[in-house]
């Protein structure tokens, strides 16, 4: 998150016992599997490859235990694919006895800059302890070494630091073991779509969300390593599309209902060890989230148990969201909030914002409805008054866009969201969108986040052959950049973007990213 989020709350939480006891029997187990690698790899400067680095293979990775290395020496490998998991390594020495400790430098990455470009350079304003780098003595050699941390990486960079004059060292067998707890056995039918190149991207997709499938639907394996809630509402949709792990989704409900603060409010995010620590991080649009997921969740599985349970919750949700709103019926705009929406840093919240409050009043109808709950009237006269009130504060004729904020600011975010609230009517939201697409100065989008939610308003509208290609666009030039799974942040005219100061700490395999697979098998593009 920015760096204005990383200011505190005083807040105190209320933990709900029996939610959390559900929440603990959800616990899934994770399916292991041994790795090894595949290439010797050398990182070589391509000016024409994201980052400027690309990996070259220099020979087969089954020859590495005949080379030894000495101090300042170094190999790197390559996995073949992106894994989250364990490390072992089987060092033996070469040349007369040790009469030395090794001291050993491991690095693992996810792209082939974090092998390139040394870590002691990075200046951003995230916590370098992210960085995926370790140094090691061992003071007796044959050592078989396990590496306690989970890492995400594909590629694994070995350097010596030192030994002594008289040995070197090989490494006689490298292996992880990966983790997931999705089911590829349980995993829908690989799609056999004609288009190879949604094909390709339906693999990455799914390839992302079983990466980030651990004790829960985690936003990045590398990286935070938590559960948030604007994740989770997309990968829960690419999860129904896929592995159907239900169970974890509901584990995932369940643990943010049971860690409200003393207003009932959801975090935007938990911290999972020791134990549940609930973020005291506040989202207005990712509280309002928890509506939404607790919806689709219903919907994809009719577990009516759940939803009367977590009903309350949710409802809670709304209340909360409906005391922001000023005199005129919009969602008030100051400094005493936080909306994430997208990563632009002049975006503004609010029209969005006011969306997708209308949109997750929408889904609780819905459920109130389902539920014979007597708030269903208040809802919808709420729904139509909010919808009323965004036609006419919000609404700018002159510009036939949403406006947002003071500024009066046009957004991607704003029209996109308006349209998944379906607050201009049909007809409206189409010529909109494709107004949009010719739109060069509104605010654009930054993450895939915001670019699924924009495929989703083209395939609401109708242009399914535009999503397509947007897609294609989007993700499918992500994989010609190198993705093996799909990152969290990429822009096609800016490639080293990076709201956090380094594209060395970015996360390559992220929750947010996965949904492709969704878009592609649910509307059957």
């Amino acid at each position: 998150m920015t760096q204005a989020m990383q200011r505190q709350e005083a807040v105190s939480i209320r933990k709900n016992e029996a939610f959390a006891a559900v929440a603990a029997q959800l616990e899934p187990r994770l399916i292991q599997r041994e790795c090894t690698p595949k290439q010797v790899v050398r990182m070589i400067r391509n000016e024409q490859q994201i980052h400027g680095w690309q990996a070259e293979a220099v020979q087969h990775a089954q020859d590495l235990p005949g080379i030894s290395f000495g101090k300042g020496e170094e190999v790197i490998v390559d996995f073949g694919e992106h894994l989250v998991g364990a490390l072992a390594i089987r060092i033996v020495p070469v040349g007369s006895p040790p009469d030395a400790p090794l001291h050993l430098q491991i690095t693992l990455g996810e792209m082939p800059v974090e092998m390139a470009e040394p870590f002691s350079e990075y200046n951003g304003w995230l916590s370098s302890s992210w960085l995926q780098e370790e140094r090691i003595h061992l003071d007796v050699l044959p050592a078989a070494l396990k590496l306690e941390r989970r890492y995400s990486f594909r590629y694994l960079k070995l350097k010596v630091l030192d030994t002594s004059p008289k040995y070197k060292v090989s490494f006689a067998d490298i292996s992880c073991t990966a983790v997931t707890s999705a089911d590829r056995s349980a995993l829908s039918a690989t799609l056999t779509s004609a288009d190879a190149e949604l094909q390709a991207i339906d693999e990455v997709s799914v390839k992302t969300l079983e990466e980030c499938m651990q004790e829960v639907f985690e936003d990045g394996p590398k990286r935070d390593r938590r559960l948030w809630l604007g994740d989770l509402r997309l990968q829960a949709l690419a999860n129904y599309e896929t592995f159907s792990g239900n169970g974890l989704v509901k584990r995932c409900l369940y643990l943010f209902a049971a860690y409200p603060d003393e207003r009932g409010r959801i975090t935007a995010n938990l911290f999972m060890k020791p134990q549940v620590i609930a973020d005291d991080t506040y989202l207005y649009d990712y509280s309002l989230f928890f509506v939404s997921v607790l919806h689709d969740y219903f919907l994809a599985t009719g577990d009516r148990n759940t939803l009367e349970e977590l009903w309350p919750s949710a409802y809670r949700q709304i209340e909360l969201g409906l005391e922001r709103l000023d005199e005129r019926g919009i969602v008030a705009d100051d400094e005493s909030w936080w909306s994430f929406i997208d990563w632009h840093p002049n975006l503004n919240k609010q029209a969005p914002s006011q969306a997708i409050l209308i949109y997750n009043l929408k889904r609780a109808l819905h459920l109130a409805a389902l539920l014979g709950d007597e708030r269903k009237a208040t809802l919808e006269r709420t729904i139509g008054e909010l919808t009323q009130a965004a036609a006419e504060h919000l609404w700018d004729a002159q510009s036939g866009c949403f406006i947002s904020g003071r500024d009066r600011q046009v957004s991607y975010a704003s029209q996109i969201w308006m349209v998944l609230a379906e607050v201009p009517e049909p007809e409206q939201a189409k010529a909109l969108m494709l107004r949009l697409l010719e739109d060069k100065s509104a605010i654009p989008m930054s993450t895939p986040y915001m670019v699924h939610h924009f495929i989703e308003a083209l395939i609401q509208v109708g242009e399914r052959e535009t999503a397509i290609r947007e897609i294609k666009k989007y993700w499918g030039q992500m994989i010609k950049d190198g993705a093996d799974t799909f990152w969290e942040l990429y822009d096609p005219n800016d490639k080293s973007f990076s709201p956090y100061g380094s594209h060395l700490i970015n996360s390559y395999c992220h929750a947010w990213s996965c949904t492709p697979a969704y878009l592609i098998r649910k509307y059957q593009l």
